[in-house]
């Protein structure tokens, strides 16, 4: 079965899996602000889709994947549960500080039946993670995040970013102080969005 409109092939199991995620989503949401209240009704464009657009992008032979600032686990939830049926051998992390969110996590992972690891803390007090992907999904400016990945990738890793309409902005600033390679895919979610693909970090 595929997943909206991606090229991207899943079990039933998977999309039950991801069902069962959206409706823990959607009352947890009532409580904690995990997601806005405005996109909680179209969560399977806005949020599941989105995440696994960026899924697609990772290079086929990643074995770690480090989420960070997770939230409501967007990306890095959707890529673990797309990951125990596409790639069980992987690890996914997931870097979330705000301990309800945290639980929240946990509580999807667990009553999913998928393997994730849930780091409670600031991701500049975490130890290297030392992973083949990173990701973030609304969390800072790309000038930080690329701060962040120098700690938490690999070296030969690729960041995955997705940025909205201002994104040209934030690649020029992080430009000035950072030294890398990108590519740029247009969102299938949102019009003027995008997914900036970045490798070899290197401040100056």
């Amino acid at each position: 079965m595929s997943l909206g409109n991606l090229e991207l092939n899943v079990s039933r199991e998977t999309l039950e899996r991801l069902d069962l995620y959206e409706s823990l989503l959607k009352k947890w949401n009532k409580s904690i602000n995990l997601v806005s209240s405005s996109t909680i009704l179209e969560a399977r464009d806005r949020h599941f889709v989105d995440s696994a657009q960026i899924y697609n992008l990772a290079p086929k032979d990643w074995q770690i994947w480090c989420d960070m600032g997770s939230g409501g686990g967007f990306p890095g939830m959707v890529v673990a549960i797309l990951a125990a049926e596409l790639k069980p051998t992987a690890s996914v992390f997931l870097l979330e500080s705000d301990q309800r969110k945290s639980t929240f996590l946990r509580t999807v992972a667990r009553e999913a039946g998928i393997k994730v690891q849930v780091i409670s803390d600031r991701i500049e007090k975490i130890d290297p993670i030392s992973a083949d992907v990173v990701s973030a999904r609304a969390l800072a400016s790309l000038e930080n995040l690329l701060g962040f990945s120098e700690r938490h990738l690999k070296k030969g890793g690729l960041a995955l970013f997705p940025k909205g309409a201002t994104w040209q902005q934030e690649l020029e600033e992080a430009q000035r102080t950072w030294s890398f390679t990108h590519e740029v895919h247009k969102s299938v979610v949102e019009l003027n969005s995008v997914i900036l693909s970045i490798g070899g970090i290197a401040r100056g």
